[in-house]
């Protein structure tokens, strides 16, 4: 897991800056606008965004951030998204998923260049499971309207879809206030660290070799500044399968891991289990989060 704050070897963006990094670094503690289409252009899908740190959160001792699912409304309570093993009750254990308990996780929001504008606190958390995937979606005290009108900082959506290998995207963590960027190199079915296992899980190509403290970092597409993942783990040491060194299973179980290599898990599984008034219901049919007891 991420939850540590030594920085390893990758690459970076600190506030709008490229960088290479050594081996450690010691750490205290960029969305540009769409073209203008002409009237009788086409819509465009696909707008190349920058990677910044705006609508990332920076917790006491993880990354998260403000999202929104594809229909929610400005009227709607705020949501909170990061990892389930940076829950502040502690890592769930393997089968364990937890729902609609009250919380009082507070954070700080950050906007482009990592200026905290305002606190934002949870009353619930929603969802938090660490089998499967490893994820924890919180449900803020303010609308997503009121976030905006008071810091101008609008949340990200989450994808409904699945992304696909090759994927242009950046990590940018609230904790640390820096940004890696990278792409998506293939997706493993069974990624297992120590006691969890998680599925279809996102491997990164270089240049995200992202530490401890990026936890619960949204993973975002640069094409269409959406959330479609969550930053949740990288093999420290090369060991195989044990805490902070995940391994990737193969379908006849032998197991491979890589020094340095890191991983994030899906996030459109939240938007699999919707009802038509945009909350979490697990019985919803097709619903790909984990459930009590699987």
């Amino acid at each position: 897991m991420h939850l540590r704050t030594t920085l390893r070897r990758g690459t970076l963006v600190l506030l709008g800056v490229t960088m290479a990094l050594g081996s450690t670094m010691g750490v205290g503690l960029a969305t540009a606008a769409p073209a203008a289409a002409s009237p009788a252009a086409p819509a465009r899908t696909n707008v190349a965004v920058a990677a910044d740190l705006t609508a990332t959160i920076q917790l006491n001792n993880c990354s998260a951030s403000l999202v929104r699912f594809p229909g929610s409304a400005d009227t709607d309570r705020a949501m909170m998204l990061t990892n389930g093993h940076c829950y502040e009750g502690g890592m769930p254990g393997a089968g364990v998923v937890l729902t609609n308990r009250a919380s009082s996780r507070s954070g700080s929001l950050l906007n482009a260049s990592g200026t905290a504008v305002a606190t934002v606190g949870a009353d619930r958390l929603l969802y938090a499971t660490m089998t499967g995937t490893d994820v924890a979606l919180y449900r803020l005290t303010r609308t997503f309207a009121s976030i905006r009108s008071a810091t101008g900082i609008s949340a990200k959506t989450i994808s409904a879809s699945h992304p696909s290998n090759g994927t242009a995207m950046f990590v940018p963590s609230g904790y640390w206030k820096q940004v890696w960027q990278c792409s998506i190199n293939g997706f493993v079915p069974t990624l297992r660290e120590s006691s969890w296992t998680w599925r279809d899980s996102i491997r990164y190509n270089t240049g995200c070799t992202t530490t401890h403290g990026t936890s619960g970092s949204p993973i975002i597409s640069t094409a269409t500044g959406q959330v479609i993942g969550i930053n949740n783990t990288g093999n420290d040491n090369g060991e195989m399968c044990t805490l902070n060194n995940p391994c990737e299973v193969a379908p006849n179980g032998s197991t491979t891991a890589t020094k340095g290599q890191s991983y994030g898990q899906q996030t459109y599984w939240f938007t699999t289990c919707l009802t038509a008034s945009n909350t979490i219901d697990l019985n919803v049919p097709g619903c790909m989060l984990t459930k009590p007891g699987s």
